[in-house]
């Protein structure tokens, strides 16, 4: 095996703290060809999709391949230059990435780096670790995206993580983040916009909390999903003095023709007018940065499956994004995470310098071109 990375090591280099921040990914643009070549990264991922290679290959590459890149460019083209970065979830997630950065400097005591990576597309993870790797990060911390752990998401991160890293020489210590559906700072936090919603628009007679389904036999394989998500609506409703008929859990985004996780959100909301619900309010708790799946398919295309049913009144609450007190409970559980890892407060910085000297030379002495 040829290792990568030995040329941005200097022997007796200083180290820092890194932070891989990442999330499940975008496309370079909003065109056909280059949805093709996301969604065959996608879900070419055997973690997505469970099925036999022999079953799914033909299945993804002869009908899934020649259909579907095309419907969601134009979905894609909708929302594409309302953005900065062109990607919604790209834009919000540097928008993160930067907010993370300037408070983490402030508030640890020693040098953090916080870095950008993405699952399917770009920035890679190759390249985010990369970028950690070369400002000196050998401790670094992988914080997926995704409050409530799936394997589908937060374990095929962790998978990019573990290849990426078989080619390194020097492998970081390494700490992960597997989920935080219950973190009160972030629950705080959903609630904090809420309320801000409520008392703009007024309570709605149902809170619908849409979460990213999966298939149901993931659950009954064991995936702790589907629970996690049932405990973050909990939660939440709890924190907004919510009784149980006035809020409900959904699961949106299904794929395919087996059963997903129920019940289904575009399918509930069809239903509520019939049932005299005619004012609603939907969030995504699972996604922390707004993207196609909470501005198109719930902002647009559902609020349509709604109001022609006979609803009347609806509106989407926007993820947490970049939101004061998302970053602040995200450093929050940063901090925790990685507590321990800056040096404590007897550190004597002149004669760690001294030694890193040191370090360096006798490597220098050895050959070493660094």
């Amino acid at each position: 095996m040829k290792y990568q990375g030995e040329p941005q090591y200097a022997h007796g280099s200083a180290e820092r703290m890194g932070v891989l921040l990442l999330n499940l990914g975008t496309p370079d643009e909003p065109t056909t060809p280059a949805l093709r070549r996301y969604l065959k990264q996608f879900l070419s991922d055997p973690r997505v999709i469970e099925l036999p290679k022999l079953l799914w290959w033909p299945i993804l590459n002869l009908i899934i391949l020649n259909t579907r890149p095309k419907k969601s460019a134009a979905a894609y083209r909708e929302v594409w230059d309302h953005y900065e970065d062109g990607s919604p979830l790209l834009t919000i997630s540097r928008q993160q990435q930067r907010g993370l950065q300037e408070r983490l400097s402030q508030q640890m005591a020693g040098p953090v780096s916080v870095a950008l990576g993405m699952r399917y597309g770009n920035p890679s993870v190759a390249t985010a670790l990369a970028e950690l790797r070369d400002a000196g990060a050998r401790r670094i911390l992988v914080l997926p995206m995704y409050p409530q752990y799936a394997a589908a998401t937060t374990a095929s991160t962790f998978d990019a993580v573990f290849d990426e890293l078989k080619t390194w020489r020097w492998v970081p210590e390494l700490r992960f983040v597997n989920h935080y559906h219950r973190e009160p700072a972030y629950l705080d936090a959903l609630a904090a916009s809420v309320r801000e919603h409520f008392a703009e628009h007024g309570q709605p007679q149902k809170l619908v909390m849409s979460f990213h389904g999966v298939p149901k036999r993931y659950l009954l394989a064991g995936d702790p999903y589907h629970c996690e998500c049932h405990v973050t609506g909990r939660l939440l409703a709890d924190r907004l003095g919510l009784t149980p008929d006035q809020y409900m859990v959904t699961f949106q985004s299904r794929f395919g023709r087996e059963e997903w996780l129920k019940p289904y959100t575009d399918e509930t909301l069809k239903g509520l007018p019939a049932k005299g619900i005619k004012h609603i309010a939907v969030i995504c708790p699972g996604f922390s940065a707004d993207c196609l799946e909470t501005i198109e398919e719930i902002g647009q295309e559902n609020r349509e499956y709604f109001e022609e049913a006979g609803g009347e009144t609806y509106h989407y609450i926007p993820a947490l994004n970049d939101r004061d007190d998302h970053l602040d409970a995200l450093t929050h559980l940063i901090r925790r995470h990685t507590q321990g890892w800056i040096e404590h407060s007897g550190f004597d910085a002149e004669a760690d310098a001294q030694e890193r000297d040191r370090v360096r030379a006798n490597a220098l002495a050895m050959g070493a071109e660094r």
